[in-house]
This record gives structure tokens, sequence and C-alpha cells, in this order.
């Protein structure tokens, strides 16, 4: 009877200490959980912060920018007084950004972005340059068509020597369309979310690549300056006529014939149409320049001129407002500009080459004629009309 006694309590004696083993190791688990589960959640935490503090500091760097593009729009500009913000709270959030512009028109521009959430910062970067209306050979919102053996080239290439490129915002089939022996050199570009092969319908040749926009190209209306909209009109020029400074006129009705001519750097607003009629000439001499702001419609008749005696693209630029639809030209001579018109169908119903640029709505190249893009007008500066602020060289820290 003792020895079990004793067998008994030697059982009880075992099962004592792997209880408290198997306690040991629940709780060695559960502290484990535990602490799996606070560092989840601090490592959620910390993403979280950093996540705030990139978009703050993406935040400040859109805001700069847009700042930036809203100066330009000061007359004159004024860079001495840059945009800066200091601890600018996101709505909503407990992050902040604070950022800086640096630099001048020679150097350049740069923007410095920091974001701040919790303790955790982060800091973007970029350069800016300026970009103009006519970093396009030829663009359009809808249409764009090469007629039988017109041809697309550039010249003027400096340092920067990528492809000149053609192209469209449409997504519609056949919207850009080379005829036969039609030939582009440089890339064409078509809509957001097309395909090239639907939107060209190609029957010349493309030398450079074909590909999607991954955003429209921007095509903003012109305004025309308040100091020249403010000037009295000067009526309708029909006669032969010498410019000498800036005006304001109803509309241009050259007669048949007669001549007007630039003798220096003239801006013009014409709030209605412009009609050159049959061997009616527009020159501007060799050491002027003109401006256009066109509110009304625009026809080169039957051996109409342009002549800018320059040969210097920029030294004739036409500005399409909302109201001009329309543009034809028949001219009898090579023309040199370029055209911003937004909403114009424009049509170049000559054997005449063309020199410069052209953006507008539609555009119909016809008769053999050939197009070449000045790649000098890529570059701008902060006094050209419609330019605007791009980021370039983007760091993050």
């Amino acid at each position: 009877m003792n020895t079990n006694k004793k067998v008994r309590l030697s059982s009880h004696g075992s099962a004592l200490p792997l209880a408290l083993v198997a306690i040991l190791i629940l709780l060695t688990v559960g502290a484990s959980v535990l602490s799996l589960g606070l560092n989840s959640r601090i490592f959620s935490i910390r993403n979280a912060s950093n996540i705030s503090a990139r978009c703050a500091a993406d935040a400040g760097l859109t805001k700069a920018l847009y700042e930036m593009n809203q100066k330009l729009q000061d007359t004159p500009w004024l860079g001495y007084e840059l945009p800066c913000e200091t601890n600018t709270y996101l709505p909503n959030c407990n992050a902040y950004y604070t950022y800086t512009v640096t630099g001048n028109p020679i150097s350049g521009y740069r923007i410095e972005s920091t974001g701040t959430s919790g303790q955790n910062t982060k800091k973007v970067s970029c350069a800016l340059k300026l970009q103009g209306p006519f970093e396009a050979a030829i663009f359009t919102k809808n249409g764009l068509t090469l007629y039988n053996s017109a041809e697309v080239n550039g010249y003027n290439y400096g340092e920067d020597k990528k492809n000149l490129k053609i192209g469209t915002n449409s997504t519609e089939s056949g919207s850009i369309s080379l005829k036969s022996y039609a030939i582009v050199d440089g890339d064409v570009v078509v809509g957001t979310g097309a395909d090239p092969n639907d939107v060209i319908d190609n029957n010349g040749t493309i030398t450079g690549h074909t590909g999607t926009l991954s955003q429209e190209y921007d095509m903003p209306p012109i305004t025309v300056p308040n100091w020249l909209s403010s000037f009295p009109s000067s009526g309708t020029i029909k006669n032969d006529t010498t410019l000498y400074s800036s005006a304001k006129y109803d509309s241009i009705d050259l007669n048949s014939g007669k001549t007007i001519t630039i003798e220096k750097d003239v801006i013009i607003y014409v709030t209605g149409e412009m009609i050159l009629k049959n061997d009616a000439e527009l020159l501007i001499g060799e050491d002027a320049s003109l401006t256009i702001y066109l509110g009304g419609n625009f026809e080169g008749k039957n051996s109409s001129n342009i002549n800018n005696g320059t040969k210097i693209p920029k030294n004739l630029k036409i500005y399409g407002l909302d109201g001009c639809e329309s543009m034809t030209f028949h001219n009898s001579s090579d023309l040199y500009g370029t055209i911003y018109a937004p909403n114009a169908n424009i049509e170049m119903d000559n054997s005449a080459d063309v020199y410069g640029s052209v953006i507008s709505k539609s555009f119909d190249q016809k008769n053999s004629a050939d197009f070449f893009y000045d790649a000098s007008l890529r570059d701008v500066s902060i006094h050209d009309e419609a330019v605007y602020f791009v980021v370039t060289e983007w760091n993050e820290e």
C-alpha cells in the first residue's frame, strides 16, 4: 500500500513541470504574436507617415509649378519675386510641405519641396524648362492630311536633335492621312489610348516612330494683350499701307494688287476677318517682324502673297483667337512663319513651301508642297507668347 501511494505522488509530481513548460510556451508564443502585431502596427504607421510625407512633397512641387506658370502672365516678368511657401498643411491631413523656387531666366529655375509627416520627411526637386506652343512641326485637334508627294522635314537643329513630330489629339480612325508618296521625316503621334495603326492611314513613308500620347497635347486659347486690345480701332485696311507701329483694326480686306508693308517690329490686333485678294501682298521688311492676333477668318486668294523678307519663321506669328475658324492660303511664294490657331481648319492650297510650324484644329497640305519645321522654334524665352514651364530632371531624397 505504501508503494502505490509513492507511485501516485510521483505521477502528480511529473505533471506539474510539464504544465509549467506548456504555460511558458504559451506565454512565449503570445508575447511573440503581440510583438509581431505591435511591430506590424508600428511599421504601418511609419509607412503611412512616409507616404503622407511624399504626398506633401509632391503637392508642394505641384503648387510651385502652378505658381510659376501663373507668374508668366505678369507683364513684365518679375523674376525677383519667386514663389515660396512654408509649413503649408494638406487638407484633412497632418502632413505639410515647404517649397522654394530658385534661379533666373539665364541659368534656369529649380524647385525644391519638402514634405513632413510626423518624424518622416521627403524631399523632391526638379529643374524647370520653358516650353512653347511650337514644339511640334504640325499638330491638330482633329484631322491632318498630307497629299500626294507632300513632305515634312526639318532644319535649324541645335543641341536638341530630337526628331520632329507631327500628330493629333484625335483617336478617330484615319484622322492622320498620308497620301501616296507623302513623307514624314520624323515621328507621328496620335491621341491618348489610340492605336497608331488605326488612326494613321499611311500610304506614304514615316522615317521615325509612330506612337500614342501619354497625355493630351495642350492647346490653350490665346489672349490679346490688354495694352493692345485697349487701342482704338484704325478701321479697315484696303489699299497700300506701310506700318511702323502696333495697332488695332476692324478687319483687313486688301484689294487686288495692293501691299501692306511692315517696316518695324509690329503687333496688330484684327478683330474681324483678314482677306488678301488676288495678287495682294503682305510684305515684311528685312529688319522687321509681325505678330497678328486674328479674331476672324483668314483667306489669301489666288496669287496672293505673304512675303517674310527675313526668311525667319519667328518673325511672322499668326495667333488665331476663338473666332478664327478657317484659314486658307493660296500663296504664290514660300511662306515663312508660325500659326497657332486651335479652333481653325487650315488649308494650304498651293505648291509653295512652308517654313515654320502650324498648330490648329485641322490641317490639309495640298498640291505636293513641302513643309519644313524650324527646330529653333523650340528655343523660347520668358517673354514669348503662350510659353509655360514643364518639369525636367526629377530627383527624390
